[in-house]
């Protein structure tokens, strides 16, 4: 009968009517919606809605004004939608926003002053979309960001220095991307930066400078490129690394950072031609690496070495070093 208020687990059993799912609860402060017909974003959300995730729907556009009346909003949740631009307003109405989650749409742009008001995002996450170009304008009030990820889009390349205000900036994915290069000081500013993510680009070379800017980096994944060669000293200034990851490249020799105090590195050089002469076998002995993927990382010259394992290689110390 009208009115009456049905328990949970019949409301779970209750199918959605066609014309409004989703619907919000008052006083709520969380709102979920994964209906995969749901188009137009959810109205009428109570003024005390901490987050909302609207996932898995059809979602293609949201209103300028989507947002508004949500003061409290600390997270919002968009991910796999058909979302192909964003007002640039859409931010406004919640200055608390911490976290925001764009993954899987059809992004291929943002508008410049998209976060000119979202000086408190800590977490911004635009994996999957179509973005060729990162403009500097976007991370211009984003000081308390800790993790951006802008994994598997369509980027060719990173402007210098656009990322110089994320002073706090503890996480960067740029993995699965078109990068075939970076340009020096493309890490500028961001020298709280701990973890960094370039796999599967298109990298034939690094700059030799390229790290300078990042010394409290302790994860590097730079597997699935095409790096042929690392200029000398490359990770000297990497102090604190944890984590080298340089798996199925094109190396013959290697570079590695200062040996850390405490655990030894963690390094993966699997799937690269190697040149088991003395300057890699002897860097090996020294810096003593806890090589992941030990079976896959052979030799691939001299030909007396061809199909050995690296690690046994330089173990055996009698190869005239």
């Amino acid at each position: 009968p009208p009115g009456r208020i049905l328990p949970p687990l019949l409301l779970l059993l209750l199918p959605l009517g066609p014309a409004a799912p989703c619907s919000p609860q008052p006083n709520a402060t969380r709102f979920v919606c994964t209906e995969p017909t749901l188009s137009t974003f959810p109205s009428g959300l109570p003024p005390t809605t901490v987050a909302i995730s609207v996932e898995f729907t059809a979602l293609a556009t949201l209103l300028p004004t989507a947002l508004a009346g949500l003061p409290r909003l600390q997270e919002l949740h968009l991910s796999s939608n058909r979302l192909a631009t964003l007002p640039e307003a859409l931010l406004h109405p919640v200055p608390t926003l911490r976290v925001l989650d764009l993954t899987d749409n059809l992004l291929a742009d943002l508008p410049a002053g998209i976060f000119a008001t979202a000086g408190h995002l800590q977490h911004l996450v635009l994996r999957g979309n179509r973005l060729r170009v990162l403009q500097p304008a976007w991370f211009q009030h984003l000081p308390q960001l800790r993790w951006l990820n802008l994994a598997a889009n369509a980027l060719a390349e990173v402007p210098p220095a656009v990322f110089r205000p994320l002073r706090s900036l503890r996480t960067l994915d740029l993995s699965h991307n078109r990068l075939a290069s970076l340009a020096p000081g493309v890490l500028a500013g961001l020298r709280a930066l701990e973890q960094l993510d370039l796999e599967g680009n298109r990298l034939g070379t690094l700059p030799a400078a390229t790290f300078v800017p990042v010394p409290a980096l302790r994860l590097l994944f730079l597997q699935d490129n095409e790096l042929r060669a690392l200029p000398a000293g490359i990770f000297v200034p990497l102090h604190h690394l944890r984590v080298l990851d340089l798996a199925r490249n094109r190396l013959r020799a290697l570079e590695l950072p200062p040996r850390p105090p405490g655990p030894e590195l963690d390094l993966d050089i699997s799937g690269n031609p190697w040149a088991c002469k003395c300057p890699l076998l002897a860097l090996l002995r020294r810096a003593a690496p806890q090589l992941s993927a030990a079976r896959d990382t052979l030799c691939a010259s001299p030909t007396r070495l061809r199909g050995q394992e690296v690690a046994a290689v330089s173990r055996a110390g009698d190869t005239g070093c």
